[in-house]
């Protein structure tokens, strides 16, 4: 292979051989002696042993690259051929050359181009395996992705592997699900998770409906998840509506929750499928769609505004049955639309005849079935397989149908026609049915089905509560919904354990609880009529100086000041369980959870007698999708005996994801209406995780969550028991934020300083 690739080398630059026409356009592309140059790159790679198929690769595409961009950066390009064949192997240098090609074509600038062959040099030694992969797929990535966006996109699916080569594969092979939804992500499209809590208060506001709202499950197929679909309670909205960018991609999804929840209004009644054909389903399904809209419109004739820029259908065209159901759709919202086709122009008239039957939905099957029997009379073809319903806002329909149990051949079409009968609730929470009285607010939907679920059913697996963004410090932004909380059942322990810390630390305990009593945690509330203060009272004065003037004794209290006369302060104590905690305290027998326990009993009794409200969770983590969370006590309950016996029950393993835990923690907090709100942290080691190897990642993160509490007007602070630990707890709570400790004793020196800040 390697006598083949120098021959062919020979072959177009000895003398006296005729040019091949690849030479005439190198001494152009590469001018003034760098051709010379070029000619030595070839015959490097060439006796660099990678094969025919890698220099043939370069020696053609470099000099279009050259053209492109410019002589010097195709040259450099050899080497990061070379470095890419030794990290990937020979299939991915041949493919780099050709990838080039496209890439300069989408970047057109010499400094955009130099990155993108620096990151494919990185990308080879992060994942070799799948270099080849992203490389056959450049020119699609480049269409939706600049350069920056595309480090991102890949540092996204290398982080989402954790170091396991196949998930990789999986993922670069956009085999993933998950992939394709990150690239849209990455490529600035509005999906579903930016906008979900503006479109459930939208649905509340004008339906006053709460129903459960998830993407589609990432085993759906690929039709299935193009459509919003909605059953058994339950509705599914695509994660984005591609081609959507901006404020319009906001407003298909507005059009199609409120579409949705027309059904849920006026559809009261499933349509039995029997013997009717896929066209029918079809057409009776459009009806339906048109009725529950135009009644929504009668109570909000705004919607109209909503919906109709939607239909875009126009009149003429090709007579296939996508096409004339696309017509018909528009006609039936649209009055001063008209086709030019005889059979939608009767649709239209058959269904504003009927106009005063509109609330009764068996209209929606009787023209659907004649207008159904026409089509079929004029030969139309229709394949259930390919279609899917226009406009993209509207529902697939199958939650309007009652397929039964039967299964003839025209039910399997039906089937296809909505890709399955029914969904099958895989999540617990999945089955919840749509309640349209509850009133709870919306942030503690998750906690309501918590709720309802007994500890059994959850003690042993966990509950998953929640998805939290992640911060990576190499892109500069957050992945959305990148980790997983799930919340455990804690395991009690012996309850008399806690009981004898406080025994043997009575007088910890009562100089904590002289610390907190004294620290006055409140907006500072101004006090009128004082003898001494640092401003006037204005009101004091002028009755002062009235009482002067009549000859009365002037009141000498005029001053005002300002105090903080009560305590308005909410805590929440989160605790680090990782692995590490098991380590043994220096100088010590107690190990460091031990440690933490002791003080955390300490502070709760403390803040329990003291009738503050206060919350103690534990956190570790098993990769991204299993960050473990354990509330020991939540604000409403009580510090009673079965905190105490959670407390008591808390044992070290796994590893130390800290900002997802935070975030958790920090949503908690959101929903206090105290003064002030404080996280306190107490940790004993660097954050880490399984899946990450770049150590600075984890605590880049974790900075950024103590930045977002801060913005939502959370304290956040740290005690910290790793001796070694300060450079990076200051990295991430800021060093005036962090106390360190290495015995419990040493708990009321150092916690003044916390609520002095606190008071500031």
């Amino acid at each position: 292979m390697v006598d083949k690739a120098r021959a062919f080398l020979r072959v177009v630059s000895e003398p006296g051989e005729e040019p091949w026409p690849l030479i005439d356009g190198a001494q152009d592309a590469f001018p003034d002696g760098l051709t010379a140059r070029w000619l030595r790159a070839c015959r490097k790679l060439a006796d660099a042993g990678y094969g025919e198929g890698v220099v043939m690769a370069y020696r053609q595409h470099s000099i279009v690259v050259a053209e492109l961009i410019g002589p010097e950066a195709a040259l450099d390009m050899a080497e990061i051929v070379s470095v890419v064949a030794i990290k990937a192997g020979r299939r991915a240098a041949s493919t780099l050359p050709w990838a080039a090609v496209k890439a300069a074509a989408k970047v057109t600038d010499e400094p955009r181009f130099r990155s993108w062959l620096n990151l494919m040099q990185r990308f080879a030694a992060l994942a070799p395996e799948s270099t080849s992969l992203v490389l056959d797929r450049m020119e699609t990535l480049l269409s939706h992705l600049n350069v920056s966006r595309l480090e991102a996109w890949l540092l996204a699916g290398v982080r989402a592997a954790g170091g396991d080569a196949e998930r990789r594969r999986r993922f670069f092979s956009m085999e993933d699900p998950e992939a394709e939804r990150w690239l849209q992500r990455e490529a600035g499209e509005i999906v579903f998770a930016d906008v979900e809590r503006r479109l459930k208060a939208y649905l509340t506001a004008l339906w006053k409906l709460r129903v459960p709202i998830r993407e589609p499950s990432l085993r759906a197929s690929e039709q299935s998840r193009r459509r919003t679909s909605f059953d058994r309670g339950l509705v599914r909205i695509p994660a984005t509506y591609p081609g959507y960018r901006g404020a319009r991609a906001e407003d298909v999804f507005r059009a199609a929750l409120a579409h949705v929840a027309a059904h849920l209004i006026y559809s009261t009644e499933k349509f039995p499928v029997r013997s009717l054909k896929p066209i029918q389903i079809a057409l009776v399904s459009l009806i339906e769609d048109a009725r529950v809209e135009q009644l929504a419109m009668r109570e909000y004739p705004g919607l109209r505004r909503l919906w109709l820029p939607f239909h875009i259908a126009q009149s003429g065209g090709a007579l296939t049955a996508p096409s004339l159901l696309a017509r018909l759709a528009r006609a039936l919202i649209d009055p001063d639309f008209h086709d030019i086709d005889g059979w939608v122009e009767k649709g239209k008239a058959m269904f504003f005849q009927r106009e005063a039957d509109w609330e009764n939905a068996a209209i929606s099957r009787q023209i659907g079935d004649l207008l159904g029997n026409d089509l079929g009379q004029l030969r139309i073809q229709f394949n259930p397989r390919t279609y899917v319903v226009e406009p993209p806002y509207r529902d697939d329909n199958m939650g309007i149908w009652d397929f039964g149990d039967q299964q003839s051949p025209e039910m399997e079409d039906a089937e296809l026609l909505f890709e399955s009968i029914r969904i099958e609730q895989q999540e617990k929470d999945d089955t919840t049915p749509p309640d349209r009285e509850r009133q709870e607010a919306e942030e503690q939907e998750d906690e309501a089905n918590r709720a309802a679920l007994s500890p059994e059913a959850y003690e042993d697996e966990g509950l998953p509560v929640a998805r939290y963004p992640e911060y990576d410090y190499v892109t500069g932004h957050e992945r959305g919904e990148w980790t997983t909380l799930v919340e455990y059942q804690p395991v009690p322990g012996p309850a008399y354990v806690i009981r004898e810390i406080l025994d043997r630390r009575r007088d910890v305990v009562n100089r904590l609880t002289g610390l907190i009593r004294s620290a006055r945690v409140s907006r500072p509330q101004r006090q009128k009529r004082q003898a001494e203060g640092d401003a006037l009272d204005f009101d004091a004065c002028v009755e002062a100086t009235i009482s002067r003037r009549i000859g009365d004794t002037p009141d000498p209290r005029v001053y005002t000041t300002t105090q903080r006369r009560f305590r308005d302060l909410s805590v929440l104590l989160l605790l680090d369980i990782s692995e590490s905690t098991k380590d043994r305290v220096k100088n010590s027998s107690s190990s460091v959870l031990d440690l933490e326990r002791e003080a955390t009993a300490l502070f709760a009794h403390a803040m329990s007698e003291l009738g503050d409200p206060f919350a103690i969770a534990a956190f570790c983590s098993n990769k991204r999708e299993d960050v473990h969370y354990l509330r020991i006590k939540d604000f409403d309950a009580p510090y009673d005996g079965l905190a105490q016996s959670y407390l008591a029950g808390l044992t070290g393993g796994l590893s130390t994801r800290i900002g997802a835990a935070m975030r958790h923690a920090g949503a908690d907090l959101k929903n206090r209406l105290t003064h002030r709100r404080l996280l306190l942290v107490v940790t004993d080691g660097e954050p880490s995780d399984v899946d990450v190897s770049d150590r600075k990642y984890l605590v880049e993160d974790a900075r950024k969550a103590v930045i977002s509490l801060g913005n939502d007007g959370i304290d956040v602070f740290c005690v910290g028991l790793d001796s070694g630990g300060d450079d990076y707890l200051a990295r991430i709570f800021g060093r005036r934020n962090v106390v360190q400790i290495d015995r419990v004793e040493r708990l009321p020196e150092r916690l003044p300083m916390l609520y002095l800040r606190l008071t500031a």
